[in-house]
């Protein structure tokens, strides 16, 4: 056996105002490129 820790990193929770990607929250799961401009594109434009 190692002498090695177990590196188990726990998720940072953040609100979602915070994230980065807050904005992609609307975006399906697996969208492509086209997707997401136009999706940002529209988010431009209200």
């Amino acid at each position: 056996m190692t002498d090695t820790a177990e590196c188990k990193p726990e998720p940072i929770e953040q609100e979602a105002e915070e994230r980065d990607d807050a904005h992609l929250d609307d975006i399906e799961e697996g969208a492509g490129c086209t997707e997401i401009w136009e999706h940002l594109a529209e988010q431009r434009e209200e």
